[in-house]
């Protein structure tokens, strides 16, 4: 799962996302109003952080264009204000989920999987392809009855690839969910963790993971 933060009280933020990280997220980091939207607009993100005090361009703002261009990602907005009226005003502008700092880091993670399990078509808290099965509220992986240990990493880009069996994934795919924007998209990064993940699953080189020469991958559904 990827998710973006626009927060600009940097020190909050990097809190924010240290925590999440360790949770298995990919997460981005943006400091206003402006560039939130843009990111928002152009990138491909499971769920939005949004701070209402933001310069150059406020939350409530931000959350009202999105959600015009029909961008119907779950938002989870932040804001020290606690009045009844501007809670209101945040979940009337389209957000999903309100929180008033401060706030404990538990709760804030227990409502981003509260907003991550909402239908949207292609969530899910159980995952099973061929047979390996994979529960998301845990990060449990199986083939058969036989339990997978896997890095927070390699799990990662094992989520990613069974969300989307049977469909090629691009190596510019798992970069962009699976790690932050900074990282450079001609590394070779991914070959070398679903090499890892082969390894850990099991079965013969291309039983789960086909490799899709010049492309990407393919988790195989049969």
């Amino acid at each position: 799962m990827k998710i973006l933060i626009v927060e600009d009280n940097e020190k909050i933020s990097k809190y924010i996302t240290h925590t999440l990280q360790e949770e298995a997220y990919a997460v981005d980091q943006v400091y206003d109003g402006v560039t939130g939207e843009r990111r928002i607009l152009s990138g491909d993100y499971d769920a939005i952080i949004l701070d209402i005090m933001l310069p150059e361009k406020d939350g409530v703002s931000v959350c009202k264009s999105v959600r015009v261009a029909g961008i119907t990602i779950p938002i989870l907005m932040l804001t020290a204000k606690g009045d009844v009226a501007d809670k209101i005003l945040g979940l009337d502008s389209g957000a999903d989920d309100y929180m008033l700092k401060p706030f404990a880091m538990e709760e804030l993670l227990a409502r981003i999987r509260a907003l991550l399990r909402r239908p949207t078509g292609k969530l899910g808290e159980k995952l099973s392809v061929q047979d390996i099965t994979l529960t998301t509220a845990t990060r449990a992986v199986q083939r058969g009855s036989r339990t997978i240990s896997l890095t927070l990493k390699e799990y990662t880009i094992l989520e990613y690839l069974m969300r989307n069996a049977g469909t090629i994934v691009t190596r510019e795919q798992l970069l962009d969910h699976c790690w932050d924007f900074a990282y450079s998209a001609f590394s070779n990064i991914t070959d070398v963790y679903v090499k890892q993940i082969r390894q850990k699953l099991g079965g013969a080189h291309d039983t789960y993971i086909q490799t899709i020469r010049g492309t990407g991958y393919l988790f195989k559904t049969e």
